[in-house]
């Protein structure tokens, strides 16, 4: 009987190893120059559609939420290989199997926020920091949280080069907020629990809005409105799609 060596020799696997590599490399490569090689005038113009075409087409209003999305620069909150993406309509890889949110998304919570410029407001899941910098040019006191210490390290780093001042990052758990800073005007929850957590609701102040996206497999986008009362207004805005929020232990 006549043996034949495998197609799949070890030889072979080696160079189809090698060839892979290689093509990674080169993507890499080619997505790191298409970056560098995109001027600021480019990537204003790039924005400016953003917010003509993504945003204001799907009747966002709020003429300071949108100078906010036309003035902070999406490319600054994701990878490098990310820049030539980054204002497209669509949500982006930051690392940790975490994503910097959809544009319009972004703008969309925080028109339901309502913000005004005296307010604090709490925002759970920093991830990139770009929620937090939009929040930022709106209101007068920002504090965010992240549960993933490297990514709220990372935020923290890029939005004081940036040159902001009223924004607090913290590590932590989300599920039990910042009780040290509450009540607070507004709070945004950037990541899905499977159910609104009480002590969020507790930490908003009479009058407050909360806009959150709840559920496990169907998630959607809920405003609440804390009344003067007490009383918990829910509204249902749309269907989304956000990682899970994690809940742990406090990481002070």
């Amino acid at each position: 009987m006549v043996s034949f060596p495998s197609l799949l020799s070890t030889k072979n696997l080696a160079v189809i190893l090698v060839v892979s590599m290689v093509s990674v490399l080169l993507l890499a490569g080619w997505n790191y120059m298409a970056a560098s090689r995109i001027s600021e005038e480019t990537l204003r113009q790039m924005r400016e559609r953003m917010v003509s075409w993504q945003i204001e087409r799907r009747n966002v209003k709020n003429p300071r939420v949108l100078n906010a999305m036309r003035k902070v620069e999406r490319h600054r909150f994701v990878p490098s290989s990310q820049v030539p993406h980054a204002y497209e309509d669509r949500p982006l890889p930051i690392g940790n199997q975490q994503t910097i949110s959809q544009p319009y998304i972004v703008a969309l919570m925080t028109e339901l926020a309502d913000p005004q410029p005296t307010d604090k407001v709490l925002e759970i899941g920093t991830g990139s920091g770009y929620q937090a910098a939009v929040l930022a040019e709106l209101v007068q006191e920002v504090y965010t949280m992240e549960i993933i210490d490297a990514l709220a390290k990372r935020a923290d780093s890029l939005l004081k080069s940036l040159g902001y001042k009223n924004i607090q990052v913290r590590t932590g758990d989300g599920y039990k907020g910042w009780p040290e800073k509450a009540p607070f005007d507004a709070i945004l929850v950037t990541a899905a629990p499977p159910e609104i957590p009480p002590e969020l609701i507790k930490q908003l102040k009479p009058g407050g809005r909360m806009v959150i996206p709840v559920g496990r497999v169907n998630q959607e986008l809920i405003r609440i409105t804390k009344k003067e009362n007490g009383e918990i207004q829910k509204e249902h805005i749309i269907p989304v799609r956000f990682v899970p929020m994690i809940e742990g232990d406090d990481k002070e």
